[in-house]
């Protein structure tokens, strides 16, 4: 199932430029919430209400709000996390001091910034190395299951300038016991690398880290679901969806299974955020997937929810 966003909220807001979205089913009376991260052409946060079915109707749209985010300052919001009234952000870079990556915490209600955290010393701009210029951070998701202290799984967009070019590399971020994890900034550790697909130009838009199980009694390492896509000028994206087994600090995570989206239906289009979804049924996870316009009249901002057999992860549970 797949639908184009409006271009306005109701309160006028023009809309675009998403980059990540989270789905809240708990939004009471039966009603979910959705949330759209925009970086264009100032950071927001887009609200709708679903008042039924599983993707927004025009009516939910007609009431849907935007906060503005980290107001008076760039900010290019590309991955969030929402979690105990704070939006975690991650903020990709251009390898400049004006516009460097970084962790953002800021106050879910109004927008403001809490909290600038930034990346450890090899992913920073440096000669020879760091994220490339426009490369990432470009992917945060949460890592502990609800209920657990919050840690943080972070992902760059294309390999680091000294790393192999067939690989992306993952950050956990966390608190040592005794700090505040509303208060104090978290650690960062390395957490390894995913493998990219063959081919040029190929980078990781999102993560989603999958609900562990029985995996998680067994001491196995979690599976994550990457959303990956490619572009070919001057107007071509390939996307696809690979399920990858977490991987051990200092190893690489080949793909356990991969999907070709276009070849299941999905619209060719800059596919860049991934959630889960509304319910499909017993044998199905349901995720939501989000693409950026860019503020280009031959994009569009598209929403498609996406039905996962849970059959393909059994087999590697």
């Amino acid at each position: 199932m797949e639908l184009q966003r409006p271009q306005a909220d109701a309160d006028r807001t023009s809309s675009g430029g998403f980059s990540a979205l989270s789905y809240d089913a708990a939004a009471g009376s039966g009603r979910a919430r959705l949330q759209l991260l925009s970086d264009l052409p100032a950071g927001r946060l887009h609200s709708v209400e679903i008042s039924g079915g599983a993707l927004p109707t025009p009516a939910d749209w007609a009431s849907a709000q935007s906060l503005p985010l980290a107001t008076g300052r760039v900010l290019d919001g590309e991955a969030m996390v929402l979690a105990d009234g704070q939006l975690w952000l991650a903020s990709e870079g251009r390898r400049s001091a004006e516009r460097r990556a970084q962790l953002l915490r800021l106050d879910a209600r109004n927008g403001t910034v809490l909290q600038e955290v930034e990346l450890p010393h090899d992913w920073q701009a440096g000669p020879g190395q760091g994220l490339p210029s426009n490369g990432g951070p470009e992917s945060l998701s949460r890592l502990s299951p609800p209920g657990k202290p919050l840690t943080l799984l972070m992902a760059a967009e294309h390999p680091l300038l000294q790393d192999p070019a067939d690989r992306v590399r993952l950050l956990r971020w966390w608190w040592p016991r005794g700090r505040d994890q509303r208060r104090d900034a978290p650690q960062a550790a390395e957490q390894g690398s995913l493998r990219l697909p063959p081919g040029l130009d190929w980078g990781l838009t999102d993560l989603l880290v999958l609900p562990q199980g029985n995996r998680e009694q067994r001491q196995e390492a979690p599976l994550v679901l990457a959303l990956l896509r490619q572009f070919l000028p001057p107007q071509r994206w390939n996307n696809r969806l690979a399920l990858y087994a977490l991987p051990a600090p200092g190893q690489v995570s080949d793909p356990l299974q991969d999907w070709d989206l276009q070849a299941i239906g999905l619209t060719p289009e800059n596919w860049e955020g991934l959630s889960r979804g509304p319910g499909v049924d017993a044998q199905h996870i349901g995720l939501l997937l989000v693409s950026d316009d860019n503020l280009n009249p031959l994009q569009s901002s598209r929403l498609a929810l996406l039905a996962l057999p849970t059959t393909a992860l059994c087999q590697h549970r």
